[in-house]
């Protein structure tokens, strides 16, 4: 296993206060990683809501150069920036409002999922184009949202036939999305799988031809791979996003556990240190009060940053630049707009000699750092959240990937 180093950021006028490090070659490394596990199934790289935080153009093209065959996004709007990057892999975009700008995405070459009343409106901008559509029937097999009913299926694609011999469009694919595939053990992934092979039939009986049929994601995948059950479809394509960026979907699995590399460390530097007195207290609603002679230190980074508010208690790993080890303490008091405030748990610690003031500070990363996962635990959500929600305010720097693009 590749060891993950701590990054020590420049210090310098004009370097990043606050810094989102991605490391693309992590991002490389997990690809890969992921396609030994898959074979020559259709990897498609999910690099929607901007790379879950990590940035959509950099992660996009270290992808595609380290082994996935597509992109996959939400939004048109999404893909279309990827096309004025210059990225000209496939792309394929499922989620489409009324004012979704169709005629735009069929200029771009960009594939489409539909789920039901868009499949007129991407037939009616192929034929305003010109352009052939390339679509991704999506059939809704338990999740609940988008994706044609089970009841609905059978007119969706013949609908989608009668187009494909107007020549108006032509069917690339179906897919669907798991609900459950984070607790592999619930009966629910089996049923899924079960719909979804219905209904890749039924398509198929209505003289559809699709070359790609995909229904996992990230966990989908990390199990399917391993699970000899033939109920367990997987297709011959998966998307795979939070693989991607290194982290777990699973709940009781490390990063480690299952071979990957978290990419974003997000860190910045301890901006002020100050001994006080017991029964100082700390922040908003003073819900922190020191029991006893202590140094407290401030890490400007607050929820306008993407740091949940309700995340007291999460980790930060002080690098002092000075006679003082590393070590990593935690938010106490409310987290704020711009800041939190840690706890260095001893008087005497405002020293100019030890380092604290201007340390690096390390929210979450990899190797020795903390992990995301801290963070979304004592936020109550989970790693996907807390890395897509780093703020534009902390800005992205990157490391490595160009023996990638």
């Amino acid at each position: 296993m590749t060891v993950h180093h701590h990054y020590e950021p420049v210090r310098a006028p004009g370097a990043p206060e606050r810094m989102a490090v991605i490391d693309l070659d992590a991002v490389a490394h997990n690809v890969r990683h992921i396609r030994t596990l898959i074979g020559d199934r259709t990897f498609i790289a999910v690099v929607k809501a901007d790379a879950y935080g990590h940035g959509m153009e950099e992660v996009a093209r270290t992808v595609l150069g380290s082994g996935a065959d597509m992109l996959g996004v939400v939004h048109v709007s999404e893909a279309l920036r990827l096309r004025r990057a210059g990225i000209d892999a496939p792309i394929l975009a499922w989620l489409h409002t009324p004012n979704t700008d169709f005629e735009a995405a069929l200029n771009k070459s960009i594939q489409l999922g539909v789920s039901g009343w868009d499949l007129e409106a991407v037939a009616e901008a192929a034929r305003a184009t010109g352009w052939q559509a390339r679509v991704h029937l999506k059939i809704d097999t338990g999740l609940g949202r988008n994706g044609s009913t089970l009841e609905k299926w059978p007119e969706l694609v013949q609908r989608a036939a009668e187009y494909e011999e107007e020549g108006v469009l032509h069917v690339e694919g179906i897919f669907s999305h798991l609900a459950v595939a984070d607790e592999p053990e619930r009966a629910e992934n089996a049923e899924q799988s079960d719909a979804f092979a219905r209904a890749v039939g039924t398509a198929r009986a209505a003289g559809l031809a699709p070359k790609l049929v995909h229904i996992a994601n990230t966990p989908g995948t990390l199990v399917a791979v391993d699970n000899d059950d033939p109920r367990s479809v997987v297709g011959n394509g998966v998307r795979v996003g939070l693989g991607i960026y290194g982290l777990s979907p699973f709940e009781g699995k490390t990063s480690e556990d299952l071979g990957l590399i978290p990419a974003m460390t997000v860190q910045t530097f301890i901006s002020a240190v100050k001994e006080v007195p017991a029964g100082q207290g700390v922040s908003y609603g003073l819900h922190y009060v020191t029991e006893k002679p202590t140094t407290l230190a401030v890490v400007p980074v607050g929820y306008a940053d993407g740091v949940p508010r309700v995340a007291t208690g999460g980790p930060v790993r002080v690098y002092p630049t000075g006679s003082a080890e590393p070590k990593t303490y935690w938010a106490v008091g409310r987290i704020a707009m711009d800041q939190l405030v840690i706890d260095l748990g001893e008087p005497g610690l405002a020293d100019p000699a030890l380092g604290y003031l201007g340390a690096s500070a390390v929210l979450f990363g990899a190797g020795e750092d903390p992990r995301v996962e801290e963070w979304a635990e004592k936020a109550g959500t989970i790693n996907y959240e807390v890395v897509t929600r780093i703020s534009d305010r902390i800005e992205r720097v990157y490391t490595g990937g160009e023996q990638n693009l």
